[in-house]
């Protein structure tokens, strides 16, 4: 089972197998080596709770096309970048560098590339690699906003969002259905109280995270001018494990720890602890913390994240409702008390550069 990179072109490649341990090896393989070759990336992702292995999966999907074809190969194959054992690939997007020509690249489903690399462990193999894919044009897309105005100071903002788009093999349930609902829902919540809290809940459920930010970068980009009026943003997008901590950071975080620390002590009971020195913005926030915005982590518990990420199997069966729950509690308790605290978490416009999440 094989699934097509995003970003891939289609056509046919049939030609000789060369395996490759990780992206180092086949960074460091000579000019040429690989001409009339298809290179085959075989780095099996580890499962962590914060899913930091996907910096060494993605990476390969994202630079390793690139990278073969510098070195002269007429296709790509990758293990896939995830930690299940299913016969279900994972996709994503790809990047082809300035001035190379596409081949077609894809994804082996975890069991797949292990046959194959038994194959090549046993002498030289030949494969077909038949792709029925491409671009075939643009179109615009839309963030969608929604927003609880401030009884006292509108002009002021807590953002919280996830992504509308997903990859077309699942339904997007863990990527980025879930993180919109959580949101969403927060919103909800809050929205019913009798009164408003101080400042503005702005809920975004962003448009084109997967190729590339677009919608965050686009809303960072209309709010350049008024960074120092968000007093936090927040995004959900990595499933709907139970969110194990919290923080949040700024250019200016130190004259925000107490009020931190009040949220993480509300929070407490849901099973969620304070780490002072962690976290970073989720992906489509980051553009906005690029510019100073004050952002929020909320990390959520990933364990199983890459079992289904950008695969067939992300469907909404997968989520636990109870996991779900606390993570819209959570979101509600930390949205509205971020709009009722009485300074602000550090916002300033100037060029910043956040942490990984």
């Amino acid at each position: 089972q094989i699934t097509a990179l995003g970003g891939s072109p289609g056509g046919t490649v049939e030609a000789e197998v060369v395996r490759f341990a990780d992206l180092a090896a086949l960074q460091a393989a000579p000019a040429g080596s690989l001409k009339g070759k298809i290179a085959f990336v075989d780095y099996q992702m580890l499962p962590f709770r914060d899913g930091r292995d996907y910096g060494r999966g993605g990476a390969i999907r994202s630079k390793g096309p690139s990278e073969a074809i510098r070195k002269g190969a007429v296709g790509f194959l990758m293990r896939s970048a995830g930690t299940d054992s299913h016969r279900v690939p994972h996709t994503g997007i790809t990047r082809f560098d300035d001035g190379l020509t596409p081949v077609p690249s894809a994804a082996l489903s975890v069991p797949d590339a292990d046959q194959l690399a038994r194959l090549l462990a046993r002498g030289s193999t030949t494969v077909k690699v038949a792709l029925d894919c491409g671009w075939d044009g643009t179109a615009t897309s839309y963030n969608v906003i929604g927003e609880i105005t401030g009884r006292s100071l509108p002009k002021e903002v807590v953002v919280i969002g996830g992504h509308l788009d997903s990859w077309d093999l699942g339904t997007g349930a863990v990527d980025d259905g879930a993180g919109v609902g959580i949101t969403m829902a927060a919103g909800h919540l809050i929205g019913q109280l009798k009164q408003a809290p101080k400042r503005t809940i702005r809920v975004v459920a962003f448009a084109n995270e997967e190729q590339g930010l677009y919608g965050g970068k686009a809303y960072a980009e209309a709010h350049a001018k008024d960074v120092a009026l968000h007093q936090l943003a927040a995004e959900s997008d990595f499933g709907a494990g139970r969110i194990y901590a919290f923080n949040t950071g700024s250019p200016n975080p130190e004259g925000s720890r107490e009020a931190t620390k009040q949220i993480a002590e509300v929070m407490k009971p849901l099973g969620i602890e304070y780490q002072a020195d962690k976290g970073g913005p989720g992906p489509d926030v980051g553009p906005l913390a690029a510019k100073g915005g004050a952002w929020a982590w909320l990390a959520q518990d990933g364990s199983d994240y890459f079992h289904l990420h950008h695969t067939a199997d992300d469907t909404l069966d997968k989520i636990d409702p109870k996991a779900l729950a606390q993570n819209v509690a959570a979101y509600t308790v930390f949205a509205y008390l971020a709009a009722e605290a009485d300074g602000s978490f550090g916002s300033e416009a100037k060029a910043t550069t956040p942490p990984n999440e």
